[in-house]
């Protein structure tokens, strides 16, 4: 039990515990809509190229949403930018529930949170990540992000199958369109965002950001100093009173205190900034690639060139997300044996080539099969990757590098559906998968070689503290 991290989220705090809960309720959203939305705009006569150019506009609004809630979500309050984001989540669902209009759509998946992927988008990811990493300590942190990971698969998978079988029943009764059917899809998603604003308001202070740690020095009274510094003369016997004052006074430790007020705009070290450049350039060819292959894209390729319905594309999907969030745990326990970096790499990269391997047969079961062997692997690199950005920077940093890196893996992102709705238009589609499986792979290999032997701030700092106990 302690391997696969049960009574590390057992013990966990009352607010990492909703957070985790917060992440299962929005990604069961995320899947239920990732199911149908591309096949929504296809039945309203929207065209493979302009479904891209869709996820991509809407990745594009999450960024600028996404990058000014959480880089100020610490200055202005974690939960407040929580309950904000489901608010917009909530406002997107309603939209979709009510209007068919294609730049309505478009304006409330920019404005509001829509995800194309089923994956994380809008605010919530960087926010929550950074508190959990805030209420756990070091030893059990990668086993609190493995279980919010696995929450949040599990989440998507719960949504895809219920989804999917609703849709087709929903579709059997007289008088229920496949538009219809969809549309109610999207007010339950609506209804989960009201969900998410009470897990949000039921959040303790304990998540709001800890100050940075007070600096202590020695000072003593100015006085004092300037007579101890009278004293020094030759004539220090004709002071004998003052001489015992100087020697009597108390040296004290007071904590400096910065004139500088609480700012709103955080402040990232420079060590920091130079891991998050290195980072992100990573992220972004990996992101570029999941956004190529949205789960909303594999889905769409299932339906147009194997024609599954909705039920059995919600069970596939089920089974893959069930899957990938049970591969979590054992990513956790093998990160404790090999490290968070090897983990992240040799446990991604069989991922890159089974998706590279999807659009290649000619009937569906082996195509299939390679997803469902895809999906093995797929997310076992995240907690640890969560981990190892975490352990990097310093704890006032993590909201806002967070923020920073899911904007750029977001915006990255964005520029991938395009490039497979103008393939899907012309054809070929199986491209798309084979661009974005060599992309992964890529990345999983520059991953190693930039940070192989990299050692953290946290390991550093014990590692320290181990040499100062034995000196």
């Amino acid at each position: 039990m302690s391997e696969l991290g049960v009574y590390s989220i057992l013990e966990s705090p009352r607010d990492s515990k909703l957070l985790c809960l917060q992440r299962f309720v929005r990604l069961f959203a995320y899947g239920a809509s990732t199911l149908i939305l591309a096949l929504y705009l296809s039945n309203l006569g929207v065209t493979d190229a302009r479904i891209g150019l869709f996820m991509s506009m809407t990745l594009w609004g999450d960024v600028i949403i996404s990058f000014m809630l959480t880089l100020f979500a610490d200055g202005l309050g974690r939960r407040r930018i929580l309950m904000l984001g489901s608010t917009l989540m909530t406002a997107s669902g309603l939209v979709f529930t009510f209007s068919g209009n294609y730049w309505a759509l478009v304006a409330a998946s920019i404005f509001g949170v829509i995800s194309p992927s089923g994956n994380e988008i809008g605010p919530f990811k960087a926010i929550e990540e950074s508190t959990l990493s805030q209420l756990s300590p070091p030893a059990i942190r990668s086993d609190i992000f493995a279980w919010y990971t696995l929450l949040g698969n599990a989440g998507t998978a719960c949504g895809m199958i219920i989804c999917g079988w609703l849709v087709e029943w929903l579709q059997s009764i007289n008088g229920w369109t496949a538009i219809h059917a969809h549309r109610l899809i999207f007010g339950i998603y609506a209804f989960l965002g009201i969900v998410k604003l009470v897990l949000a308001i039921m959040l303790s202070d304990k998540c709001e950001p800890r100050p940075p740690k007070q600096e202590f020095q020695i000072v003593t009274e100015l006085e004092n100093i300037e007579i101890e510094s009278l004293l020094s003369s030759d004539d220090d016997d004709k002071h004998p009173q003052l001489d015992r004052t100087v020697k009597s006074s108390p040296i004290s430790l007071r904590p400096m205190t910065s004139k500088k007020k609480h700012a709103i705009f955080p402040s990232i070290s420079p060590t920091s900034r130079n891991i998050l450049l290195k980072l992100s350039i990573l992220f972004s060819f990996d992101s570029f690639a999941s956004g190529i292959a949205t789960s909303s894209w594999i889905i769409y390729f299932f339906t147009t060139k194997f024609s599954l319905p909705e039920g059995t594309l919600g069970t596939l999907f089920f089974t893959t997300s069930i899957i990938a969030a049970v591969s979590n745990l054992v990513a956790s326990s093998i990160s404790k044996r090999i490290g968070l970096l090897k983990t992240m790499v040799f446990t991604h990269l069989p991922s890159a080539i089974f998706l590279a391997l999807i659009p290649l047969p000619t009937t569906a079961f082996p195509a299939m099969v390679f997803l469902v062997l895809r999906a093995c692997t797929q997310n076992m690199d995240q907690a640890p990757r969560q981990a190892f950005l975490a352990a990097a920077v310093l704890p006032n940093e993590r909201t806002a590098v967070m923020g920073v890196v899911n904007v750029v893996k977001t915006l990255s992102q964005s520029g991938g559906p395009v490039m497979t709705g103008w393939l899907a238009e012309i054809k070929k589609f199986w491209i798309a998968f084979l661009i974005a499986g060599a992309l992964k792979a890529g990345y999983d290999l520059a991953m190693l070689k930039m940070f192989l032997g990299y050692r953290s701030r946290e390991e550093l700092e014990v590692e320290q503290e181990r040499t100062g106990a034995t000196a």
